[in-house]
């Protein structure tokens, strides 16, 4: 889900964000018989097509080098084995220190042009000089695209085929699957040490997590992300990545008076005890408050997960790779594992 000031934004333009398991071979094989997407042979030369979440089937007369993508999505390809064809990235990238924020994985963000680096912006003069001939990013809503402004989007995408990828309503597994595809169509090899041993990683720790619901029955899980004003408590219906948790197995809380697009409930600071939980998964983005922010909060303080220190940093928006994946699901197995009931 987005942060707590973009969410007011983001609600009042009707773009909400909270944020599916095959083997690899299973995942290669898909590939290859749905006309998803077609790799070109060899060096890249020939034909290019990949037909996205909006049923778009975007071609070109050569496999694309010049890739643009939201910052999350540029991490995610990298993960799968992709480098040089990116050049380009929008959304949070450089911290203040100059620092890469988390979101950016592996990616070298001295290599790449930052377009934007907060909600709502994107050069587009720095965009056109790129030469771009594909633009990648999230869709938590039908023909939605994540950070590509809305007041722009006219004059951006007319400039390079694009391809946008669903990200909420699915198991998280299903956009990892979808970015590897497309990684794949774009010359990335599948088959790569690096990209199977993540998925061997991925696939352990769900057991993990699976292992640590059965050994600590009972466990109540809130994922949740803070504002000065308002408390939100995420969907696990629609976040793709409490989705799949709750396929595992946690007991996720469902919030009950959904905001629009069904992302999240909104509460007042003095309802925030208003859902039991044992264990809190917080949104630790710089734009969400965190701990040391919320000690001020009164009613946060008297939250029985709080109280506990059963709190555990939450990535809202996941990167959608086995790598990038991985830590999350260790994460939640631990802080599952050694919780205690208090709700």
């Amino acid at each position: 889900m987005p942060d707590a000031l973009s969410a007011r934004r983001l609600s009042r333009r009707g773009l909400l964000a909270a944020g599916g398991a095959a083997t690899l071979a299973t995942l290669l094989a898909a590939c290859g018989t749905d006309d998803t997407a077609k790799p070109a042979a060899g060096n890249g030369s020939g034909p290019w097509s990949f037909t996205d979440d909006r049923a778009t089937k975007v071609e070109a007369k050569a496999r694309p080098t010049r890739v643009v993508a939201f910052t999350g999505v540029a991490a995610a390809l990298i993960d799968f084995g992709l480098d040089k064809q990116l050049v380009g990235v929008f959304g949070e990238t450089r911290r203040a220190d100059g620092s890469a924020d988390p979101q950016a994985g592996d990616l070298n963000i001295e290599a790449v042009e930052i377009l934007g680096n907060v909600w709502g912006e994107f050069s587009l003069e720095k965009y056109a000089a790129l030469r771009p001939e594909l633009l990648v990013t999230h869709m938590y809503d039908p023909d939605a695209l994540w950070y590509v402004p809305d007041e722009s989007k006219a004059k951006i995408l007319p400039l390079a085929p694009s391809v946008a990828i669903t990200t909420a309503r699915v198991p998280m597994t299903k956009p990892i699957e979808r970015y590897a595809a497309l990684a794949e169509s774009l010359g990335a090899d599948l088959s790569a040490k690096k990209v199977t041993d993540a998925k061997a990683r991925f696939d352990a720790a769900a057991e993990s997590v699976r292992q640590a619901v059965k050994a600590n029955p009972g466990i109540t899980v809130m994922a949740c992300s803070g504002s000065p004003d308002l408390f939100y408590v995420s969907n696990p219906k629609v976040s793709t990545d409490l989705m799949y948790f709750a396929e595992l197995g946690v007991d996720i809380v469902v919030p009950t008076k959904l905001e629009a697009g069904d992302y999240f409930e909104a509460l007042s600071w003095e309802n925030t005890a208003k859902f039991p939980a044992d264990l809190i998964l917080l949104d630790n983005r710089s734009t969400a408050l965190q701990p040391k922010d919320l000690a001020a909060k009164p009613t946060w303080q008297q939250l029985p997960a709080v109280k506990a220190n059963q709190v555990t940093p939450w990535d809202a928006v996941p990167r959608f790779s086995y790598a990038g994946s991985a830590p999350l699901l260790e994460n939640l197995a631990t802080a599952i594992r050694n919780a205690k009931k208090v709700s």
